[in-house]
């Protein structure tokens, strides 16, 4: 059984057909007044079905609520297909960021990837689906000639910026929009998957805020610990430390305390994810405010967690009252640190 689809939706003109069992396909090549499908304007098929979406359905009640109250963006509960997650997005007045306007823009994303290896890739074919509740019937939405999309870490989503205007949506004539309710769907078939190697991706931070964080280190002539850690403080989205030795390390031992800008836990890195920051230690001068600040800028990983001076000031200085380091074995230490970027494993 053919069906042809009728003009009146706002779709294309059909340039052949194409049936297959239980629906009839139209291929086109004029994308301009009908689909295109995420950045590349490629052929599409339209077809018409009376066998439901395999994989997932969405029914939304009062659709036009969603204008309403602002919901700009609506994503689906996450769905299995071909051993992925995956989930639907919606935008019912059009993707704006790709300055879709007077359509509905629907897309298919993968969901839940950070579990996925470094360097995947998903092959998949994927139909989307709209209800015709006056026929009882599926508008179908897919890449023509059943190519594959693929999937990555960079490329999450896929779909129709331009899946149907708004205006046929709208029209009660047409079924798809019954008592201000609607249903869309999805069938996804993974064809193949690979991994690709390794990547990774540096987010540099515009106008990355500068945090203080004050330690004051009471009892100082009473330390015994090798290290002494200070308390956990954040900043740009990462846990850090101060790190004081007091008998002094490495190359300083004996002669000088040493002082660190530290990651707080540095497990939870993954082995490539790596932080770049500025940042200044300062031994407070607690008679007139004549500090000493170490600065640098390095970037923290999980294999190099640390950072600072193995010589910062010499014991003599640290300890002569008159320069105000240690007032009744009292010190006082402030990190100042600004998070630039941040590199991830792809």
């Amino acid at each position: 059984m053919e069906a042809q689809l009728p003009e009146k939706y706002g779709f294309a003109e059909p340039v052949c057909e194409r049936p297959q069992p239980q629906c009839t396909c139209i291929t086109t090549n004029s994308v301009r007044n009908f689909a295109a499908m995420g950045d590349e304007k490629d052929r599409f098929t339209l077809s018409i079905s009376g066998a439901p979406p395999t994989h997932y359905t969405v029914k939304i009640n009062s659709f036009s609520l969603l204008l309403k109250n602002s919901v700009e963006k609506y994503e689906s509960g996450d769905f299995e297909a071909g051993g992925y997650k995956w989930k639907l997005v919606l935008y019912p007045a059009g993707n704006k960021s790709k300055n879709v306007k007077e359509h509905i823009s629907v897309y298919l994303a993968m969901a839940n990837t950070s579990s996925l290896q470094l360097g995947w890739e998903v092959y998949a074919v994927f139909r989307l689906f709209l209800l015709d509740q006056n026929k009882d019937n599926f508008l179908i939405l897919q890449d023509a000639m059943g190519a594959e999309r693929r999937f990555h870490r960079l490329k999450l989503e896929w779909g129709f910026d331009e899946f149907i205007p708004i205006k046929a949506f709208n029209d009660a004539s047409n079924g798809f929009l019954l008592e201000d309710t609607c249903v869309f769907g999805a069938k996804v078939f993974v064809c193949k998957e690979r991994s690709t190697g390794k990547g990774e991706c540096l987010s540099m931070i515009k106008d990355a805020p500068s945090i203080k964080h004050v330690w004051r280190i009471e009892n100082f002539s009473k330390l015994r610990s090798e290290c002494c850690d200070s308390q956990v403080f954040s900043s740009g989205d990462q846990k850090w430390k101060i790190q004081l030795y007091p008998k002094g390390r490495r190359h300083g031992t004996g002669t000088h305390l040493a002082m660190y800008l530290a990651l707080a836990d540095s497990t939870t890195l993954t082995p490539g994810s790596k932080i770049y920051a500025e940042f200044t230690v300062r031994l407070l001068d607690q008679v007139q405010a004549r500090h000493i600040a170490g600065k640098a800028n390095f970037w923290f990983s999980a294999s190099n967690p640390e950072s600072g001076w193995a010589r910062y000031v010499s014991f003599a200085y640290f300890n002569n009252p008159g320069n105000g380091c240690l007032v009744k074995d009292v010190c006082s230490v402030e990190a100042e640190v600004t998070v630039h970027g941040v590199s991830n494993d792809l």
